[in-house]
């Protein structure tokens, strides 16, 4: 088979996947009477080529989300043609902040105090603003990220006072090995303190592969897919 014959395989996968992601998001929204238009899919391309995230776009996809600096900033650079809107979703250190800051669009990793002011020194630097969540930790896995639900308030307060930074919403991983369920309920009502005192912090980024269905059920506004859409990675972090 020739490269104009694997790339449209590829993209009768991605399609393929795409479709069927598309079809469980509705359906989950119709379990929650909730109108699938309100849910935004970042498709989680880390370890798959720019050529995926072409793909993509082909077929409608807006949103990506990358996890390593390294890999993301040559694929947002290699897609810089693309009208995509750019999320950074894993752990962030600090000594990164002025990489990310270039290409991303929304920040959903944003933990701590010392991250904010790095994210704020390097947007204002490169005359940016950055969308930022608020990273919640439901559970006591302190190396997966994440602040506590009670640091939330005055981490979302640092943020939407800092310059070039916009406070958006919070986002968080289920905790390995339990239901989700929970665990997302718990994000909902941080989300909805934050929104009292921020009313345009709407964003609660929540749901994988495995379990957007929950999180949509608890309100989730955007859902991050990698393996549902693209495949297997073989080890896939979490």
């Amino acid at each position: 088979m020739g490269p104009a014959g694997a790339v449209r395989t590829r993209r009768d996968e991605l399609a393929a996947n795409l479709r069927r992601v598309r079809e469980r998001i509705a359906a989950a929204c119709a379990a929650a009477d909730r109108d699938p238009a309100e849910i935004t899919l970042v498709a989680v391309t880390k370890t798959f080529p720019a050529s995926d995230v072409r793909l993509l776009a082909e077929l409608g996809v807006t949103d990506v989300g990358e996890n390593r600096d390294q890999e993301a900033a040559g694929k947002a650079a290699e897609c810089g043609d693309l009208p995509l809107t750019w999320h950074f979703v894993g752990q962030l250190q600090t000594n990164k902040a002025r990489s990310v800051a270039r290409y991303a669009d929304v920040v959903h990793s944003v933990d701590r105090a010392r991250l904010v002011t790095a994210l704020s020194s390097a947007a204002t630097r490169a005359g940016r603003s950055l969308r930022c969540l608020v990273q919640v930790s439901l559970d006591d896995r302190p190396g997966r990220g994440g602040a506590a639900p009670d640091e939330a308030p005055a981490l979302a307060d640092a943020i939407a006072a800092s310059e070039g930074l916009e406070l958006a919403g919070v986002m968080a991983v289920a905790p390995l090995g339990a239901d989700p369920a929970p665990a997302f309920a718990r994000l909902a009502d941080v989300a909805e303190r934050l929104r009292a005192a921020h009313p345009s912090a709407t964003v609660i980024s929540a749901g994988m592969s495995g379990d957007l269905e929950q999180a949509i059920a608890c309100g989730a506004t955007h859902v991050r897919i990698g393996t549902a859409l693209l495949g297997g990675r073989g080890a896939i972090v979490r």
